[in-house]
């Protein structure tokens, strides 16, 4: 199964990870899916909390398929990052500091987490 992985890099870990859990449980519920994410512990170092989001695929489409041409409205090229976006949008002002990245874009970075 395809899935999408997201680095979450935050400074408060217990909020931040509630919120993404309560907005993809939401997700779910919305498009009648279950069981479409995973979440690592978190990794403490420099202040910072990171770990990440693991989604299928088949949940963002279905997203995507259900808002139509909104969802193409989002920020970014193609599926992930316009997902990417719209779970940004849906974070932002509920959680202090925090950061999403698609994992494989970051180990493909050259100048590591920032």
């Amino acid at each position: 199964m395809d899935r999408i992985n997201i680095n979450v890099s935050a400074i408060d870990y217990d909020k931040t990870s509630k919120a993404i859990t309560n907005q993809l449980s939401l997700l779910e519920e919305m498009v009648h899916s279950q069981d479409d994410f995973v979440m690592t512990d978190s990794e403490f170092a420099f202040g910072w909390h990171f770990f990440v989001v693991s989604v299928n695929k088949t949940l963002v489409e279905k997203l995507a398929d259900q808002m139509g041409v909104d969802f193409d409205k989002f920020k970014g090229k193609g599926l992930e990052k316009k997902f990417l976006s719209w779970l940004t949008s849906n974070l932002e002002g509920k959680i202090p500091r925090f950061k999403l990245a698609i994992k494989e874009e970051m180990e493909s970075s050259k100048y590591g987490i920032f």
